[in-house]
């Protein structure tokens, strides 16, 4: 009898319509970054409007160039002792083909770096709305250097990279709720506790400039979002993908309408910023479940979340720390939701036969995993963070000077204002003859 003959797998071959889809989620999740800026902008003061962008913008100029230097190499080469990956081809993007896959997938390697360099990108600002109205850009821009090399790129590799502990011992993290927004939460929370209050914090009227502003930068989240957890399956050969694009949506809403139902409850009134506010804590809390959970999941994922945040963003008030725009009761608080309800929810038919305590044998064997990330992470970034914004304080300083902070950050830093209000009485050259509104333009400028 002739032997059996076993034929080798099939070798992955590019898919051009998995590299045109993973290209659109990168630039979805780029968009992102400008929507967080804008949502950040308006939720300041007129003074620190500027600012607030630039916090966000400034990551888009150092991560980028830190990624291709090492960045991708650290968080994506060959694993090193489940911390740290390492791979020198990556360096400088030098030994990687115009063609090559990424293992595994039918991606260019050039693809998935793209995409994951969004991921990096975005990251470090989320950090910046704690901060608002009262850091240097230069401190700044050191801390979002420092922390994306000692903080985000080997919380990227213990959690995505093959070998990273994290990926080893299965904790669930579709696109990013302990690697992307525990992480930020955390670093934020431990960045504040170093530097302190606000001039005014708890006595001066802080509330935000510009609400239609604060709802663009919210849909404009919204919508990149879709990229973001949708992308984070690099393809949608076997529909899971799409459960977690439907999941985004779901969830979101889900939110949404339980923070403005307990802030109609609490304080008696649906607030614009509560729906923006709602819908991020729901995008952030489906971002590491929403591959692991139902429809029904996603929903109460969504709505669990939406209160637990509209709860936590009082505690600022209540504990004494000034989280100025509420990272750490959004997205902190958000993303140890999102990723501890896979524990009770993931209901096995989705990126993997894991199952919640709801589902299957009712087994607590999940939880426990997400236990471990979740902690591990918040505990790595809280205190690894705390101690950069310390070294920077004690060197060139984290903070403005209480004068500068009064007055304005926009000016001390930008020398620019957010908005010109010297034409504010340009009506009268619409109505008087030509030389009288000429003078009356001169008097307005002057």
């Amino acid at each position: 009898m002739a032997p059996a003959i076993t034929l080798a797998a099939e070798a992955p071959k590019l898919s051009a319509a998995n590299t045109g889809f993973m290209l659109i989620c990168s630039a979805l999740v780029l968009i992102m970054t400008p929507g967080l800026a804008f949502f950040y902008g308006g939720m300041v003061r007129v003074k620190s409007t500027l600012n607030m962008l630039m916090m966000s913008f400034i990551s888009m100029g150092i991560v980028t160039i830190l990624w291709v230097l090492y960045g991708f190499s650290l968080a994506f080469g060959t694993d090193k002792g489940s911390l740290i990956g390492w791979t020198s081809d990556f360096v400088g993007f030098t030994g990687i083909g115009k063609v090559e896959l990424w293992p595994g997938y039918t991606i260019p390697v050039y693809v998935f770096a793209t995409f994951q360099l969004m991921f990096a990108i975005i990251t470090p600002a989320l950090i910046s709305g704690a901060l608002a109205d009262r850091v240097k850009f230069t401190a700044w821009s050191l801390f979002v250097a420092l922390w994306a090399t000692v903080v985000y790129f080997p919380v990227a590799h213990w959690v995505w990279g093959t070998g990273g502990w994290a990926f080893d011992l299965g904790v669930i993290d579709f696109a990013g709720g302990t690697a992307v927004h525990i992480n930020a939460g955390a670093a934020a929370l431990g960045v504040i506790l170093v530097i302190g209050k606000r001039v005014g914090f708890k006595k001066d009227p802080m509330r935000p400039h510009s609400l239609p502003l604060v709802m663009l930068g919210c849909g404009l989240l919204w919508f990149g979002w879709f990229g973001f957890n949708a992308g984070s399956w690099l393809g949608n050969d076997d529909g899971v993908g799409a459960l977690m694009f439907i999941n985004t949506q779901i969830a979101t809403a889900a939110a949404m309408l339980a923070w403005l139902a307990y802030e109609k409850i609490r304080h008696g009134a649906f607030t614009t910023l509560g729906a923006a506010s709602g819908a991020v804590a729901g995008l952030v809390a489906i971002t590491p479940s929403g591959g692991a959970v139902s429809p029904l999941g996603a929903i109460a994922v969504g709505a669990i979340a939406g209160v637990l945040c509209a709860m936590a963003v009082g505690l600022k008030y209540k504990f004494g720390y000034d989280d100025s725009l509420d990272v750490v009761g959004v997205h902190l608080v958000g993303g140890v939701a999102g990723s501890l309800l896979i524990g009770f929810f993931a209901s096995g038919g989705g990126q993997s036969d894991a199952t919640g305590v709801f589902y299957g044998d009712h087994s607590f064997d999940q939880l426990w995993k997400q236990c471990a990330g979740v902690f591990a992470v918040l505990a790595y970034s809280l205190v690894v963070s705390a101690i950069l914004a310390f070294l920077i304080d004690k060197t060139i300083g984290m903070r403005v000077s209480e004068d500068e902070e009064i007055a304005g950050i926009d000016q001390a830093e930008h020398a620019e204002t957010a908005y010109d209000f010297s034409g504010a009485g340009g009506g009268a050259a619409r109505i008087l003859p030509a030389p009288l509104a000429d003078t009356a333009t001169k008097k307005v400028d002057a």
